[in-house]
């Protein structure tokens, strides 16, 4: 898309135009917990990537997309949000990957432990009358199709447990015939092929982090890549051009401060 428009500034000419409404649908807003208000550019982010699945005729399969937003907007509950819409559609298994382990335990806490006060759902997450539940799975071969199941891990462990199979562990083969919806946090760091100078023997046999996921993302063209960062770095040319086509919703500190939702930030 170098040539063209990007994909966050073509969204943006659309929202201005209405092309598209910005409301949540009842089965998202009635299935999160209500302590926790949607704010308008979390409607507006949520709104588009209904868009852009439903109807945005320049749509690529398998769908990879980014949400550039600032540390503290949010972007858990939009995650949550869009877990449930991507369930609407059929998904049932996901994979929540990130750098640290520590966000992988407050991401648990948000989507698993009722009894946290960052609890992210509803107590009883309702679909047709039907109680769905969200369960922590270590693979997708005997999981109950009607729930929510998610593996979380690190980019590292998720890397190790592909290219060295153990027992009871995800392996390349279950990705063949299932579609899987990615869930990349602090996305930023899972970009180190990207900036690297390798040649093009060098990146097909690279077993990098990097490689791991778009292997296993690209095994089905159903499959799913939802990235959140606050942090993706567009001054690099290779990772500019890698997301022009694919940050779907951009909410930078700047509009966070000015939304009010912010504390004021000096620099030292």
């Amino acid at each position: 898309m170098e040539n063209s428009i990007k994909l966050v500034d073509e969204l943006n000419i659309l929202s201005k135009q209405k092309v598209f409404s910005v409301s949540v649908p009842d089965f998202i807003s009635s299935n999160l917990n209500q302590t926790f208000p949607f704010r308008e550019y979390q409607k507006e982010a949520l709104a588009r990537f209904q868009f852009y699945l439903n109807s945005y005729q320049g749509k690529k399969n398998p769908v990879h997309l980014l949400f550039h937003m600032a540390t503290g907007s949010g972007k858990t509950l939009l995650m949550a949000s869009d877990i449930l819409y991507l369930y609407s559609l059929g998904y049932r298994n996901f994979i929540f990957f990130v750098n640290s382990t520590n966000i992988i335990k407050k991401t648990q806490s948000n989507f698993l432990d009722k009894s946290s006060s960052k609890y992210l759902f509803a107590e009883k997450i309702v679909f047709n009358d039907r109680e769905v539940e969200v369960k922590e799975v270590e693979n997708f071969e005997a999981v109950n199709s009607e729930n929510i199941n998610i593996l979380f891990t690190t980019i590292q462990g998720l890397h190790s447990r592909l290219n060295t199979p153990q027992e009871n562990a995800i392996t390349y083969e279950d990705f063949k015939n299932m579609k899987v919806a990615f869930l990349s946090d602090e996305a930023h760091h899972i970009n180190t092929l990207t900036k690297s100078k390798l040649d093009k023997e060098e990146q097909q046999e690279s077993t990098s982090w990097e490689n791991t996921v778009n292997k296993i993302f690209s095994s089905n063209d159903a499959n799913i890549m939802l990235e959140y960062t606050a942090t993706v770095e567009l001054s690099h040319p290779a990772v500019a051009r890698k997301y022009a086509d694919k940050i779907i919703f951009q909410y930078t500190l700047k509009d966070f401060r000015e939304d009010g939702f912010s504390k004021d930030v000096k620099l030292l």
